[in-house]
């Protein structure tokens, strides 16, 4: 019983810390550190709600219905419908972006947190160490790594109210369609959504479970969390350096972990493990294209999202998340299955537009 009520909270904690360090990892590549614009702030949390619930109920949904990890999982999916192989690229796409993100999310907390703390080094040294203490704490128990997040991401936010300095005050200005793009990424790319991670994490739970509702709805609403919690806080501008990095570390970690547990359950070569794993960390030790690493993470993060919103919402028959996803009423349903059909990809296609127009 004890483990059952641990391994229920392990997957919001995991997503409250994945999706609060992601989003400081990300968020001041969109400009968003500091300013507090009211008008922003209710369009992100308007995609949290729109996007971000039905991916979660997404990934729940095919946890239930695979009953393995996302990577292992694809094969199953498509033969269930009959559709061509080519499907399980997505998910290949999705492994091979988790240690690209968590090289991301070091590189871009290593450059805010380098000039505010005592070390004599370069940020490229510095954030070299963080890599290999990464790797290292990646053979660490899980539900450890993820309780280290957690203290890691509240002992920050403590800290942040009692020591920080004054942010701007919130304001209003006028709605761009650029911000569409960044509410977007911050909604999907940055709660970690679309990589088969709160799936991988909460196989236990849906075996247990009848409705996906009891595992999907915390885990959004602990995604919801990180995102008020980032908003009021004001993160890169308030975190001391070192508690932020070091909170990174774990939360990468974690990533790196998860991402070798679904190389193990595909049975993948070793060497090819560690060679995908090591490349999509080293990748962001070169400084020169560290702008362009991030366009490609926020536009690639999209299109994994899109890849599965389609896959879902167009390629499996009505019938084979029905039972899975096990809601009270059948208009519920039809409103996700709208939700992933139509209303997903078109909304992130005009998110990939918006973002590139802002790189243009």
């Amino acid at each position: 019983m004890q483990d059952n009520t641990m391994s229920r909270w392990l997957s919001p904690l995991m997503a409250f810390c994945l999706s609060f360090i992601i989003i400081a990892g990300l968020a001041p590549s969109l400009g968003l550190q500091i300013d507090r614009q009211i008008d922003f702030w209710i369009l992100w949390l308007v995609s949290m709600l729109l996007l971000s619930l039905p991916i979660a109920y997404l990934e729940i949904a095919l946890a239930k219905r695979s009953k393995t990890t996302a990577l292992n999982a694809l094969s199953s999916l498509t033969r269930d419908a009959d559709v061509s192989p080519r499907w399980r690229g997505i998910a290949w796409l999705a492994i091979i972006f988790i240690p690209f993100l968590a090289g991301g999310i070091l590189s871009n907390i290593t450059k805010l947190s380098v000039p505010f703390t005592a070390l004599a080094l370069d940020s490229t040294i510095v954030l070299a160490i963080a890599m290999l203490l990464a790797l290292a704490l990646s053979f660490i128990a899980r539900p450890i790594l993820i309780l280290l997040a957690g203290l890691g991401v509240i002992a920050s936010l403590v800290v942040a109210n009692v020591f920080g300095t004054d942010l701007q005050p919130w304001h209003l200005t006028a709605v761009e369609f650029s911000e569409w793009g960044s509410a977007t990424i911050l909604a999907l790319v940055a709660s970690g959504l679309g990589l088969g991670l709160y799936w991988q994490n909460s196989l236990l739970n849906v075996q247990q479970q009848q409705a996906a509702s009891h595992t999907a709805l915390p885990i959004w609403i602990a995604q919801l969390l990180a995102v008020i919690a980032f908003g009021y806080f004001g993160v890169a501008a308030q975190i001391p350096a070192v508690s932020l990095l070091l909170t990174a570390i774990f939360a990468v970690a974690l990533l790196i972990q998860m991402a070798r547990e679904q190389f193990q359950h595909r049975q993948v070569n070793v060497l090819i493990q560690y060679a995908i794993l090591v490349l999509g960390l080293l990748v962001w030790l070169l400084p020169a294209i560290h702008g362009i690493l991030n366009s490609v993470l926020m536009l690639l993060g999209l299109v994994i999202c899109l890849g599965y919103s389609i896959f879902v919402g167009w390629m499996m028959k009505i019938s084979h998340l029905r039972k899975a996803m096990n809601f009270n009423n059948e208009l519920l349903y039809n409103v996700w299955r709208i939700a992933v059909r139509v209303i997903l990809p078109l909304a992130i296609i005009v998110a990939i537009i918006a973002y590139i127009g802002q790189l243009l």
